[in-house]
């Protein structure tokens, strides 16, 4: 296999060379996202609620599709770091083939259970016939997301991070003019509204797999053609599917945490949700950057640990914290001194600006422990050490952030901000325990490509 125009990532690789794309092009996806829930609010007072409530399932969906994704990021960085090139068109055609499957599978699912869905979720009669259209046509289109989503992270471990950036920036444009026509444009008249948001949504993603997809083979990263699953790789899906089950589980066992933590929050009254709902905004911004070392750091090290340097792998993680953990401080300090300006953008509601004060103030320590999580986290699974952070997520959630929000905010009183704290004692222990099992080196050892030679009996023999 050609891999000429792969970037060469190692101890020396500068972490913005890979966060800074990275950082665009969640900054773009977290605003864009906001200005394609702000058209919605002008369009009908329903249709905003109806498509969260349809969102809410297209996100449980797209946990199913990072099975995949995430295990696709660890076993392609460490077989580029162990530079096994000959493995790479197989991993890549297995990848997209699966999640294609699992896609299509899922979309039909989805779109059959669509009316149960709705009852279960009592959703509202004036919501319903929106939800219903919006998870027909793009739950429907759900297998774009899930190739789309495997491509993003092969490029990404081959250095190209910069198309992430562009693609999103691309499709989210296109989306928002394809909300602009239906809603108030030229296409306006055909009264299509919620059902013509989700046509755009689904046009861009499937033009976004087009153009990864042009893009894989313009830079000669690698083929993707069904002979390259002859004989089928069965062990090494299995693989996959042991190291993509837990990232998946943590995800779904966090969104839970989350959802019984929003129950809290729903019986403290109308204002508590939404100063809750406005400051979760301005934290999903201060939150990026963050978020964009760890996933740029759970690159380099997984191209580390497949070559063998595990020491390297080991400094550089900390060298990452030394960078992101200043910043993110930094960010949430002046959105927490900023807050009582920003939340009138949202609202006039003094109560709600007041809440929203004391969100802000305990989502400093909130984020210096999401910080640490985020870092070591992504490090341990590029390390191949994927269970343990799966069972801190279960110990730490249920057993500190959900029994102390509730005995601080509903027991004693304290409030929606209560509720921060028990999410900050949360990520602040546990971000410690991840940092301690990393700083121990319990991950040594775990590395999916053990030896260069080794080819794992990935293939049937």
């Amino acid at each position: 296999m050609s891999n000429s125009k792969t970037v060469i990532i190692n101890e020396k690789t500068p972490l913005l060379m890979l966060a800074g794309p990275m950082f665009l092009e969640l900054f773009l996806n977290t605003m864009l996202n906001n200005v394609d829930t702000l058209m919605l609010s002008h369009y009908n007072e329903f249709a905003v609620g109806a498509v969260g409530n349809a969102n809410i399932i297209l996100f449980m969906m797209n946990i199913f599709f990072n099975v995949i994704a995430a295990a696709t990021t660890v076993v392609v960085a460490q077989y580029l770091g162990a530079k096994r090139f000959d493995k790479m068109n197989m991993i890549y055609t297995l990848s997209v083939a699966v999640n294609f499957v699992l896609g299509v599978i899922l979309s039909a699912a989805f779109c059959l259970a669509n009316p149960f869905i709705m009852t279960f979720l009592k959703v509202s009669p004036e919501m319903r016939p929106y939800s219903m259209i919006y998870l027909y046509i793009v739950g429907g289109g759900g297998f774009l997301m899930a190739v789309s989503g495997v491509m993003v992270q092969i490029l990404r471990c081959n250095g190209h991070t910069k198309v992430g950036m562009w693609v999103t920036l691309s499709i989210n444009i296109i989306n928002i003019i394809g909300n602009y026509l239906f809603l108030y444009g030229p296409l306006s008249y055909l009264n299509m509204g919620v059902e013509g948001v989700a046509i755009s949504t689904v046009a861009a993603r499937f033009l976004a797999v087009i153009a990864l997809l042009i893009f894989f083979y313009a830079t000669k990263t690698g083929k993707i053609s069904l002979r390259y699953l002859r004989p089928f790789p069965k062990k090494l899906l299995f693989k996959m599917i042991k190291i993509g089950l837990p990232t998946a589980g943590e995800n779904l066992t966090y969104n839970l945490y989350q959802t019984v933590l929003l129950s809290f929050v729903n019986g403290m009254g109308n204002d508590s949700v939404n100063a809750r709902a406005y400051c979760n905004t301005l934290i999903a911004f201060a939150i990026i950057f963050s978020n964009a070392c760890a996933m740029a750091t759970q690159i380099i090290t997984g191209h580390l640990v497949g070559a063998g340097k595990t020491e390297e792998a080991y400094k550089r993680v900390f060298r990452t914290l030394r960078t992101s953990m200043p910043i993110t401080i930094g960010l949430v300090s002046v959105n927490a001194l900023l807050c009582r300006f920003t939340l009138q953008l949202f609202t006039d509601n003094q109560n709600i600006i007041m809440l929203g004060q004391m969100i802000m103030i305990v989502d400093i320590f909130v984020e210096i422990g999401r910080c640490l999580n985020m870092t070591f986290v992504c490090s341990l699974k590029a390390a191949g050490a994927y269970v343990f952070p799966l069972l801190m997520g279960l110990l730490c959630n249920w057993g500190l952030g959900l029994t102390t929000g509730y005995i601080v905010g509903v027991a004693l009183g304290v409030g929606v901000a209560g509720i921060f704290i028990g999410t900050a004692t949360d990520e602040c222990i546990r971000g410690l325990l991840v940092m301690f099992y990393w700083y121990k080196k319990k991950w040594v050892g775990k590395s999916v490509v053990e030896k260069k030679k080794d080819v794992l009996n990935l293939e049937e023999n």
